[in-house]
């Protein structure tokens, strides 16, 4: 997949694609509707088919210091749209030129004269230019004037009838009901970050535990969850079982909020990768112990129920289809 953030740098063969355009966070099976059907409709032309899609987030930019709600901030977005065979990601900078710019000067600036789009395909709700003025009818009529079609895909739901939905996946999040998420996302839903230097009490412990940064992803329910961690190395990625704990570390004072995840029977140098840690399944909310030894033989508990829920998972998230 082929990444364009600057529409003035962008290929005569990147010009023409039918391109899925939305916010698409969390790529959930919604999402992927939508980009299926435009993935499908490049195939069916032999064209080129891409998703255009913000960074940050516009809720980000208009209330920066607010609280992190992203499900995929751009570098894992960018990953799972590649993993769903697009050629191009339209990745456009949403900043005070684009939040200021009128819905018909989108369509024409951005889709027309700087993507050239011969087909844009979006969900049914999706809203677009200063103020979310513009909408799915306005996009219909400009495409018309424009040269390019416009598909508009309706609300994806579940066997029980809901859409599938961001909101509701952060909530199941928030809850701590990552199996829920994963129904709605048809995947287990991760963070993401690179393994920092931490305080080193889990080596003294007995159980040493690698120290992610959450970077700008939401945060789950603080609590203790099974977890699935991929080592990142280049274009592969090593799953390995093992646990994790989000919370604040009551026990020692702690302040913040930390990803500590402990990998089952691995011995190796974790500082500087980068980790995929995907949620399984919560084991416990976070708790206050009297001392190191009762913190002990908690996680013997959470690592030996962690094993029994992950026997029956997947070991690639790549392909889980929970």
């Amino acid at each position: 997949m082929q990444i364009v953030k600057q529409l003035e740098t962008i290929s005569d063969a990147q010009r023409g694609a039918v391109v899925a355009l939305g916010n698409f966070d969390g790529i959930h099976l919604g999402h992927q509707a939508v980009i299926g059907e435009a993935r499908e409709k490049a195939k069916a032309a032999r064209i080129p088919s891409g998703v255009m899609t913000f960074a940050p987030h516009p809720r980000r930019f208009f209330n920066p210091q607010g609280q992190l709600f992203e499900l995929t901030p751009a570098p894992a977005k960018s990953r799972h749209l590649a993993a769903l065979d697009i050629d191009v990601l339209f990745l456009m900078p949403f900043d005070a030129t684009l939040a200021a710019m009128p819905a018909e000067q989108f369509v024409s600036d951005i889709l027309v004269a700087g993507a050239g789009v011969s087909h844009v395909v979006t969900g049914y709700d999706f809203v677009f230019g200063q103020g979310r003025k513009g909408d799915v009818a306005l996009l219909k009529q400009m495409g018309e004037a424009n040269g390019f079609s416009v598909t508009i895909v309706a609300a994806v739901t579940s066997k029980e009838g809901a859409p599938y939905s961001s909101t509701v996946i952060r909530d199941h999040l928030k809850q701590g009901r990552p199996g829920d998420a994963a129904k709605l996302l048809g995947r287990y839903w991760e963070i993401e970050g690179e393994v920092q230097t931490g305080d080193q009490r889990g080596r003294q412990i007995g159980f040493p535990t690698a120290n992610v940064d959450p970077g700008d992803f939401v945060m789950p329910a603080l609590g203790v969850y099974a977890v699935r961690v991929g080592i990142v190395e280049g274009d592969n990625t090593d799953w390995r079982d093992g646990v994790v704990n989000v919370g604040r570390r009551p026990t020692f004072d702690g302040e913040g909020i930390t990803v500590e995840a402990h990998l089952f029977d691995y011995n190796g140098d974790l500082y500087g990768k980068v980790l995929r840690v995907a949620f399984i399944d919560s084991l416990r909310p976070e708790m206050k112990f009297d001392g190191i030894e009762a913190i002990r033989a908690q996680i013997e508990k959470d690592c030996a129920a962690a094993r029994i829920v992950l026997e029956a998972c997947s070991t690639d998230n790549d392909a889980v289809s929970p």
